[in-house]
């Protein structure tokens, strides 16, 4: 909390046509640029004849304009490294091999790109030489073309690049898989299709699966009705975040250093029956939930005996970081005013004989804390329940601004969950540009545990203004902004008992995006009833709607409790 701000939303425009480079036209036009109609599939006697094809070998084989291109560990699509190219001025970061080809042969060029907007191409064919591209993805995506050689033609130049004044772009995986032509092929040969894919244990929100291990893979894909949704590096993986009492399809790939094998036959499983998502312990059907500053910002200093009856959760604000990754610890301010830990602990055991729940908040503005790997994953789990048992706290509360790790987060959240049974109230505060689109970390981790996940209160505010449901811009400190990014929300996977609406509850609680406490009960009129709407009204109501959320008790404490007096009924009044 205390939040940086972010500025508006947008969309580069495509880039438009510029140069000839190296001999392929990089930019023509929309047609000329789609992907070429795939080869017929690669014979088994087919090799791929890029050397260093995932750049393990860090530039070897590969030739860079400028001193643009560098390898990094990540993102990688698969093994260990992939390439990064940084466009700079009037260098589009260019990167080049020539290979060893057949003539009179086809072959399928291949490559896995994510960044900013991403070229892939061939030229010096003997016959037409090809390119196709991507304009930016956050996420891999696979571009895929092909071409013929000429009748004299045993060399092809195969090369990426980016384009001017556009962010650095990511490569890894480049493929040309056909007839050896003589140069011989990349030590590493893309794994074998994994057999075996069977379904194990299903619960409302989850399934396990398991393959037979691929000879020569480091890792495996799993796909989710033909999208990817996790990775593994056993023959084993759970997929969470699913609807209760739905049937799916999965598939799985092998990966190594060389590339990707296909995906394998498909499985269907279906969910067990549930009663719905949304932990929460105690917590009520509509919950009003504040931060309390353990610290003294200028805001009202606070017990949290102070904090008024209206807040049904409490969410401690800041664990801290330890020199172990992904371990949190707390320290209680002597600011605050407590004469003691015990005092504190009394407080919180107080408000649970109150039908409270005090929760620990894990992050805020300047949190340093990163789940980032398996054992940052297990540390967290560790030392969050180990808080839980010493000073009482029902839960966390999810509060990384400086970044999210989904498969690791996951990891940790349901290692913690299986310690702490199912009372833990789990919330999380993820800012407005995190929940713009179920791609992101943040929006990802909130589906993979939706059936631990008590309420997700995104923050409001420190924005400007931001994308709605409709695709539509909408400006900050709007009853239009609060409804219509609720909406995606909503339209996008969370149930309406996890979303909750956060605010700041004074004008000095934020540097932007105040909205008197009528404005708020609008929005929650207008998602729960269909009434107070502005120009923008959703095309149904959620009645189950978790709530609102502030920043922070304290803040609400130096105006009068003027917001939590006015949000927290409403709140409490919903269907």
């Amino acid at each position: 909390m205390d939040r940086a701000r972010h500025g508006r939303s947008g969309r580069s425009r495509r880039p438009v046509p510029r140069r000839w480079l190296g001999g392929a036209l990089a930019v023509v036009s929309a047609a000329a640029l789609s992907v070429t109609a795939l080869a017929a599939p690669a014979q088994a006697a087919d090799v791929n004849v890029a050397k260093n094809a995932g750049f393990e070998a860090d530039l070897s084989n590969w030739t860079c304009t400028a001193g643009s291109g560098s390898v990094v560990s990540s993102p990688v699509h698969g093994g260990a490294k992939a390439l990064k190219g940084t466009p700079a001025g009037q260098d589009n970061a260019k990167c080049t091999q020539t290979v060893a080809v057949k003539p009179n042969s086809t072959y399928t060029l291949s490559s896995w790109v994510q960044g900013g907007y991403a070229y892939l191409g061939a030229s010096g064919t003997g016959t037409t030489d090809v390119s196709t591209w991507s304009p930016g993805s956050s996420s891999w995506q696979q571009l895929t073309t092909s071409f013929t050689t000429g009748a004299n033609t045993t060399s092809v130049t195969v090369y990426t690049h980016g384009w001017y004044g556009q962010s650095a772009y990511y490569v890894d995986d480049i493929n040309v898989f056909g007839p050896d032509g003589g140069g011989g092929s990349d030590p590493v040969q893309i794994p074998a299709v994994p057999t075996g894919l069977a379904a194990g244990t299903a619960t409302s929100s989850s399934v396990d699966l398991s393959w037979s291990p691929v000879s020569g893979a480091t890792g495996y894909n799993v796909y989710r009705d033909g999208a990817k949704v996790a990775s593994a590096t056993g023959a084993s993986a759970t997929v969470s975040g699913l609807a209760a009492d739905t049937s799916y399809s999965f598939q799985v790939s092998a990966i190594n250093a060389a590339g990707e094998s296909a995906k394998s036959t498909a499985v269907s499983a279906r969910t067990a029956t549930s009663g719905g998502g949304g932990g929460g312990g105690t917590v009520p059907k509509h919950a009003l939930t504040g931060y309390w500053q353990n610290f003294n910002n200028g805001a009202t200093v606070q017990k949290l005996r102070d904090v008024p009856a209206q807040y049904d959760i409490i969410a401690v604000s800041f664990a801290d970081a330890t020199t172990t990754p992904g371990q949190i610890t707390f320290n209680l301010d002597p600011a605050v005013g407590y004469a003691s830990a015990a005092d504190f602990k009394a407080d919180i055991a107080a408000k649970h004989t109150a039908g409270k729940s005090v929760i620990l908040s894990v992050g805020g503005e300047k949190g340093s804390i990163s789940v980032n790997s398996d054992a940052s994953a297990t540390a967290f789990a560790n030392s969050a329940y180990a808080l839980m048992q010493e000073y009482g706290f029902d839960g966390v509360d999810i509060d990384l601004e400086n970044g999210l790790n989904s498969t690791y987060m996951t990891k940790a959240l349901r290692a913690l969950a299986a310690k702490a049974g199912s009372k833990l109230v789990l919330t999380m505060a993820p800012q407005t540009i995190d929940m713009q689109s179920t791609s992101g970390e943040y929006f990802k981790t909130a589906l993979n545990v939706k059936d631990i996940l008590t309420v997700v209160n995104m923050q409001y505010y420190n924005s400007g203004s931001m994308l709605g449901c409709d695709g539509k811009v909408y400006s900050q400190g709007s009853v239009d902004f609060l409804t219509a990014l609720a909406c995606i929300q909503l339209e996008g996977g969370l149930d309406p008992s996890q979303v909750g609406i956060g605010v700041p509850a004074s004008t000095r609680g934020a540097g932007s995006g105040y909205v008197d406490p009528s404005v708020v009960n609008n929005a929650l009129d207008c998602l729960a009833r269909g009434t107070g709407c502005g120009s923008f009204k959703p095309a149904k109501t959620y009645p189950g709607l978790r709530g609102a959320m502030t920043w922070s008790t304290n803040w609400d404490a130096t105006a009068g409790n003027a917001w939590s007096n006015a949000v927290g009924p409403k709140v409490h009044a919903l269907p």
